[in-house]
């Protein structure tokens, strides 16, 4: 490598290191026009730059890149497997995922699962940060990195749900509580949670199995039951509204 290459290429990580991406990229691009592709962390790092920006295809195809140059590059294949979560391709993800840790269990010094829930809890402390901030967009992405490490922990998955709901992604939110459910079948919040997804999907007799089912776990619980005396009133507004207008066809009909 040249040294003008190596002064570019150190300068790109440097604003990188210091979030400033648009500086970045002006850098590393230049680092790959010269030819320069041996440096999987150069493309995982445009990968980053461009999910950041919601360029999930572009990012994707920088991740690929960093892996077919380094396949054991463990935080670009989690990377991966967070763009391909965001775009909806989530056996992907997960395959890709279970690539990563499969690889990192091989090689010396694989992560200690307490050290990858304490990593795990320290995304989802930062996500929180960034929702109250108002930042829902940084805030799942925090949330993604944590549940990619961790899939079992069932609250993570559920605030990633709560998040990708609000932001009107319901089928993503469904796939999320569903996946937390799968790991915690007696996770109360969860199953409601789910319920209220379905009930937005026009799901309401697979909403109404999910209330009964929390209530089958926690007979008391407040919400569960608020859910489904709701549902109950909605349909017999509807029932109402339907003997209605039968009615009033019948009057029709006799007029």
């Amino acid at each position: 490598m040249d040294d003008r290459t190596k002064q570019l290429l150190a300068l790109g990580r440097e604003h990188y290191e210091k979030r400033e991406f648009d500086k970045a990229e002006h850098y590393l691009l230049q680092v790959v026009d010269r030819g320069t592709t041996g440096f999987a962390d150069v493309y995982n790092m445009l990968g980053v730059i461009f999910h950041d920006r919601g360029q999930f295809e572009e990012a994707q195809a920088k991740f690929e890149r960093a892996l077919s140059i380094n396949p054991r590059y463990t935080e670009a294949a989690l990377n991966l497997a967070v763009t391909y979560n965001d775009l909806g391709r989530y056996d992907e993800a997960k395959k890709i995922y279970q690539g990563a840790i499969a690889a990192g269990e091989e090689a010396p010094g694989k992560m200690d699962p307490f050290v990858k829930g304490k990593i795990a809890n320290l995304h989802a402390e930062t996500a929180t940060a960034y929702a109250d901030a108002g930042l829902i967009s940084e805030a799942m992405h925090e949330y993604r990195k944590a549940v990619i490490l961790c899939p079992h922990f069932a609250d993570l998955r559920l605030k990633l749900a709560n998040l990708y709901r609000q932001q009107g992604d319901l089928d993503a939110a469904k796939y999320e509580l569903k996946e937390a459910l799968s790991h915690r079948p007696k996770y109360v919040p969860a199953r409601v949670a789910l319920g209220v997804v379905l009930l937005g999907l026009g799901k309401k007799s697979e909403a109404r199995k999910q209330w009964e089912s929390a209530l089958e776990v926690d007979a008391e619980h407040k919400a569960a039951k608020m859910y489904l005396r709701m549902l109950d009133g909605s349909q017999a507004a509807e029932s109402a509204d339907a003997k209605s207008e039968d009615s009033a066809s019948d009057d029709d009909d006799e007029a």
